[in-house]
């Protein structure tokens, strides 16, 4: 088996063997809890075919995971003791996460959701220091030969040192469990970062940030560019941004049932984040993170069976954007600090955000709302450069033309509005390169 690590540059992911690993997460936070086996088979098929490399989800679950058994009648632990876990239950995991390896996708697999160890005062946390190392131990004994990558939290922070000792205890047990064989992060509460109180843990291998589905145009971009500045340095992936049909800002006392984030947020929020810098980008469906079905209580104004929801758009325009990615060496990409776009958007919902190859071979640059922008073309190396629009809706490359890579030149996409996104790419022909996407 073929084990992740962290590349070199501590700024993306990538396989013992080298091979880049482009992180390309879905939240499928009930999958283990609510989906019998042929339906966790649909729906891991179906991800894989759009391109997802990483689904993301929980074995103690946060509705009712420990309390409201399985389809096929199983609680994962035995009288709430995680020291006693269902052997009927944790069989139907194994069998899910061995679905996923067959299709070539890695589990992004949270122990427990973050109410199971958050120490309340209106109710006890089944988990303390020693039984969270057992637990830890447990999962990663039996998943060591698995693709896995640990994740802790579950929509919680630490926020204290009680609290900091059950996280370590657990990413200790995993540690000793699996013999370090899977990297370990941390899904915190949103909007918020791993690295706020982690980024000092030995066993944290990269950041995760959740961005949350706070409000329109909220520029994730800024929490990647927190992250990639710290000391030590370590990858990061937007781990929650805003889900696709989740009403917006909808923990608001004044927010609105029915205006509801799309396909065009989604696209900004990954390209934003994936242009500063981040290791890839994790997609969220408002229905497929709760695998709501009409037998279910809706939760967030859940209206599309999941099932059906898996169609939705944004969910094929994130294969579309790993295809752009994967079509370069996006491992060599850094993110612009001004020198490469030198007018444009700066602000707001059409901020301009770009990235470039440290060898000056290719540049990327995202126009969310479609608007002008200026780049600097001895950026890219001294030959021809070669100017193509790239559709992120439709994945169609259209080249525009190739010109001397001199001076300064401005570039107006095809359409500008809400919901008209382009990314430009630009190559210096005197390299072998493929066509973007």
């Amino acid at each position: 088996m073929l084990s992740l690590r962290v590349a070199a540059n501590h700024r993306y992911l990538e396989y013992d063997d080298g091979t880049p690993f482009f992180y390309l997460g879905d939240t499928a936070w009930e999958m283990l809890h609510r989906l019998t086996l042929e339906e966790a088979r649909h729906y891991l098929t179906d991800r894989a075919a759009k391109g997802f490399t990483v689904i993301q989800t929980v074995v103690l679950a946060e509705l009712g995971g420990v309390s409201e058994p399985t389809p096929d009648g199983h609680l994962p632990l035995i009288d709430r003791d995680p020291a006693r876990p269902n052997e009927a239950y944790f069989a139907h995991v194994d069998a899910v996460i061995e679905e996923a390896a067959a299709l070539g996708l890695v589990v992004g697999l949270l122990p427990t959701w973050g109410s199971v160890w958050k120490q309340h005062r209106e109710r006890p946390s089944i988990l303390d220091p020693d039984n969270a190392y057992g637990y830890g131990r447990f999962l990663g004994r039996r998943y060591a030969q698995e693709p896995i990558i640990w994740i802790l939290g579950g929509d919680e922070n630490v926020e204290s040192p009680e609290e900091r000792a059950v996280i370590d205890a657990m990413a200790r047990g995993l540690r000793e469990g699996d013999g370090g064989t899977h990297l370990i992060t941390f899904h915190p509460r949103g909007p918020g970062q791993s690295s706020a109180a982690l980024h000092d843990a030995e066993w944290l291998d990269f950041n995760m940030i959740q961005s949350s589905h706070g409000a329109r145009d909220h520029d994730n971009g800024l929490f990647v560019e927190h992250d990639l500045g710290l000391e030590p340095p370590k990858p990061t992936i937007d781990g929650e941004p805003r889900y696709e049909t989740i009403p917006v800002g909808f923990y608001n006392t004044d927010a609105s049932p029915s205006d509801r984030f799309d396909d065009d947020d989604i696209r900004q929020a990954a390209y934003w984040a994936v242009m500063a810098g981040a290791c890839g980008h994790t997609y969220g469906n408002n229905n497929i993170w709760q695998m709501w079905s009409p037998e279910h209580r809706p939760v967030i104004h859940a209206s599309v069976p999941w099932y059906e929801a898996l169609d939705h758009p944004g969910a094929f325009q994130m294969g579309i954007l790993r295809r752009l990615f994967e079509a370069r060496p996006y491992q060599m990409l850094v993110p612009d600090n001004g020198d490469l776009v030198v007018d444009g958007p700066r602000h707001g919902g059409a901020k301009i955000r770009a990235a470039r190859a440290s060898d000056g071979s290719f540049v990327f640059v995202y126009s969310p709302r479609g608007e002008a922008f200026t780049v600097r073309l001895d950026m890219i190396g001294a030959g021809r450069v070669a100017a193509t629009w790239f559709d992120p809706r439709y994945g169609i490359a259209t080249p525009i033309h190739t010109g001397e890579g001199v001076g300064y030149q401005t570039f107006t996409p095809p359409t500008s509005g809400r919901g008209c996104d382009w990314v430009l790419v630009l190559d210096d022909t005197r390299r072998d390169v493929a066509p973007p996407g």
